[in-house]
């Protein structure tokens, strides 16, 4: 089955309205993976507005599925992962002062840059995952400066599910395969719920992981913390191959 990742950014997000430590981004992580999550996402922005590069440090010490880090490879995020290590970067083409990832990269534009970041994350034993849109052409270029996944920005999915789920989803089978026709996992996130993650899950049959947060927590302050990590474990069971 597809692993689910949670991303606790949005823990990170109240938390730091207090400006103390409740609630407390740690103990969510560690008790996510009690509970059955496979993996544990965060994006450590440069304005730290909600994960910090403290997080990432404390974080790294007790995770123990998959560390996803995911952001803009500056320099200050790559000392991050250089220190860190995380199983898995997931290089995202935000702005700084971007409220949330928006677009997936233009890989073909960006060619020579990330095929030197996705080298230098490989030496590192990092797997590099870059975040695209449901472009073909995109995809296989992520193969071609080296990446070994793909992340899929799933929001326009999430957008016209409700209208023509079988049209939403079509161009990211198509991307999907595509992935799978040229050797790359296949990840998936942004607005990704309980009412659309099965039919995703059912469509792209070969998809590895999910990373998922803020409807995460969201669906925690209705249904609780087991019970959410049960509900989403449950949309992705029986499908894979």
């Amino acid at each position: 089955m597809a692993r689910l990742s949670v991303n606790v950014n949005k823990i990170a997000t109240l938390r730091n309205a207090r400006g103390e430590n409740v609630p407390n981004v740690v103990k969510f992580a560690v008790e996510c993976e009690r509970l059955g999550a496979q993996g544990i996402t965060v994006h450590p922005r440069p304005d730290e507005r909600h994960i910090t590069a403290a997080d990432v440090e404390a974080l790294s010490r007790v995770v123990t599925t998959e560390f996803n880090m995911e952001g803009y490879p500056d320099g200050r995020f790559m000392r991050l992962v250089e220190e860190y290590r995380p199983a898995q970067a997931t290089l995202v083409p935000d702005a700084p002062g971007d409220l949330t990832s928006s677009a997936g990269w233009n890989v073909v534009e960006n060619a020579t840059f990330l095929s030197l970041v996705c080298r230098h994350l490989r030496s590192l034993g990092v797997r590099p995952s870059i975040f695209v849109d449901a472009d073909p052409e995109q995809v296989r270029m992520a193969a071609v400066v080296g990446a070994e996944r793909v992340e899929l920005y799933t929001k326009p999915y999430a957008d016209n599910y409700s209208q023509d789920r079988e049209l939403a989803v079509a161009p990211f089978v198509e991307a999907a395969s595509v992935a799978k026709e040229v050797g790359l996992g296949v990840n998936a996130g942004h607005d990704l719920n309980l009412e659309n993650l099965r039919f995703f899950n059912e469509r792209i049959p070969w998809l590895k992981e999910v990373s998922i947060g803020h409807a995460f927590v969201s669906d925690c302050l209705y249904l609780g913390l087991e019970a959410t990590v049960r509900a989403y474990l449950g949309e992705l069971k029986d499908f894979n191959i």
